[in-house]
């Protein structure tokens, strides 16, 4: 892989809104340079056969399904709060 130039590192900054100096955008030029070299080492990698997964372990999902309901109505939900404001809930003030 060709490394990055000044320019391409100029352009990288400013799309991300980075002002650099120049011995910032050298170190910069070199640590991007680095990463995509990684990057385009993985590119080498036989992956055929493998077959696609979303985890590296046999990992599953926990979480219940998320299915719609009716919701309950908000009388029942606020009679049990312990301070009200017409239909909202008070809470104590976090900042004063």
């Amino acid at each position: 892989m060709e490394p990055l130039t000044h320019r391409d590192v100029e352009h990288i900054s400013e799309l991300a809104y980075v002002k650099l100096s120049d011995q910032e955008m050298e170190e910069m030029r070199v640590h991007l340079t680095d990463i995509l070299g990684h990057f385009a080492s993985l590119s080498t990698v036989d992956t055929d056969g493998v077959e696609v997964t979303g985890h590296t372990t046999d990992a599953y999902s926990v979480m219940r399904k998320d299915e719609p309901f009716t919701p309950m109505d908000q009388e029942d939900v606020l009679r049990n709060a312990p301070d009200r404001d017409g239909e909202f809930l008070r809470v104590r003030p976090v900042f004063e």
